[in-house]
């Protein structure tokens, strides 16, 4: 490409000469970017496509112009532009070159490498600027795996990774305009439910109706963009027969061998597929909880999505079950969670004695040494049948794994109660999601 392409593409997203459309500001991940962006490292900025990465690099920038920052100073770059041409190394010389000429930067520059991952040896370039002292670089991308192993190459201990997820319940009452503390119960449960129907991606807060139709084209986007073309898969109808039957099946535990049975697959195709949705941030598998690490590994994992409406989407609908769907969210609210309190780790425990429904519970949080708390996920009326079957599972674990606090997140029922194992909290999932780490 000549300077002059170049520059045409870098106007169309720069300050220098076009307004952003910065969208609804999310204070938490600015906040932590604003902390990290002064570190003299590289922040890495990753998470699924849709979740809002992009726009909150360009509310960074504008911030940083806000504080008193020069519009020249500040170099955005999508490489998903589909004007860019050879993207490799020496496209990036030639973008930071043809930037310093036209604009004749000067101070402190703050360089903005939105997916990263289509550049073909980013990493050398992005380890040469940061050694010579070009910028600060804010780079993001939309592989967990592929970004942490190339940095880990060439940048240990050089950057710090912050993942972006789509919208915690409390964000989504932000996009929507309300504070829920100036909200009755009922109404809060209504935008509960709009949350539950809509999901998570920040542009879909935003829309009047739910619309299939846009999970939909999300879903042919990762698959095409972050699975089939990223791993230069061949098998594409057993990826997306694989990817649909784990879609149908979240919040629920299984075997490879299972999954591989069921669609006549190999356990190592399926292996291998599922690390791929895993590091394309589209599913999470949650491992049982086990002193013996030999026993955690072979144990059937449970499935999560990255938004449970998508999954509701491609796989088969699950709208309506709200068990199903709740505890999809929970798992996801704390992984964000765990963005403040690294030290977490979680998992699902069931009784390896026996096989009777009943003996399982939802999450396990772990913290050092400890088990900081267990969690049920209950659906429907907490009473009669339903109450004494969910609580027999956690009498089960709590004596067994002691821990600090015992929650069991419900519809609507809230409570207390003492046994001889600990105290129970019932908490509804709205005021659980809106309650304060």
């Amino acid at each position: 490409m000549n300077k002059v392409e170049i520059m045409a593409v870098l106007e169309d997203w720069n300050l220098w000469k076009t307004q952003w459309e910065e969208g609804v500001l999310r204070p938490f991940y600015l906040g932590k970017m604003r902390n990290y962006v002064d570190s003299g490292q590289v922040l890495v900025i990753t998470g699924a496509r849709r979740s809002g990465k992009s726009f909150l690099m360009k509310q960074l920038a504008s911030e940083l112009v806000k504080n008193g920052a020069d519009k020249k100073n500040i170099l955005f770059v999508n490489f998903e532009d589909p004007r860019w041409l050879g993207r490799d190394t020496r496209l990036l010389d030639e973008i930071f070159e043809t930037y310093q000429e036209y604009l004749r930067p000067d101070k402190k520059l703050y360089i903005f490498l939105d997916e990263i991952q289509e550049v073909e040896g980013w990493e050398k370039w992005v380890r040469a600027a940061h050694e010579l002292s070009k910028a600060t670089l804010v780079i993001s991308g939309s592989n967990a795996k592929l970004l942490s192993r190339e940095l880990g190459t060439v940048l240990t201990g050089r950057h710090l990774d912050m993942i972006v997820y789509p919208l915690s319940f409390g964000e989504f009452l932000d996009f929507k305009g309300v504070n829920p503390s100036e909200l009755s119960v009922s109404a809060v449960r209504g935008y509960l439910r709009e949350y539950l129907t809509k999901g998570s991606f920040p542009a879909l807060a935003l829309l009047r109706d739910s619309a299939r139709e846009w999970f939909l084209a999300y879903y042919d986007d990762i698959l095409e963009k972050d699975l089939v073309k990223r791993f230069k898969v061949r098998k594409v109808e057993e990826l997306k027969a694989l990817l649909n039957f784990y879609m149908s099946n979240i919040a629920k535990s299984m075997t490879f061998n299972s999954a591989a049975k069921f669609l006549k697959l190999s356990p190592d195709t399926v292996e291998k597929f599922i690390s791929y949705f895993e590091q394309s941030y589209l599913l999470f598998l949650l491992k049982r909880f086990s002193l013996g690490i030999k026993a955690q590994q072979k144990s059937p994992r449970k499935i999560y999505s990255i938004d449970a409406v998508l999954a509701g989407a491609v796989g088969f609908r699950m709208s309506d079950d709200f068990g199903r769907v709740a505890e999809n969210i929970v798992y996801l609210e704390y992984l964000r969670r765990k963005i403040n309190m690294p030290e977490l780790e979680f998992f699902y425990w069931k009784d390896e004695q026996s096989g009777v429904e009943g003996k399982e519970v939802d999450f396990v949080v772990k913290s050092g040494n400890h088990i900081r708390e267990i969690v049920q996920v209950c659906a429907g009326d907490f009473i009669g049948d339903t109450k004494k079957r969910e609580m027999r599972a956690i009498a089960k674990a709590a004596k067994r794994l002691k821990p600090e606090r015992i929650f069991v997140i419900t519809e609507e029922f809230e409570g207390t109660e003492r046994y001889e194992y600990g105290t129970v909290t019932f908490i509804p999932l709205w005021k659980w999601l809106l309650t304060e780490e």
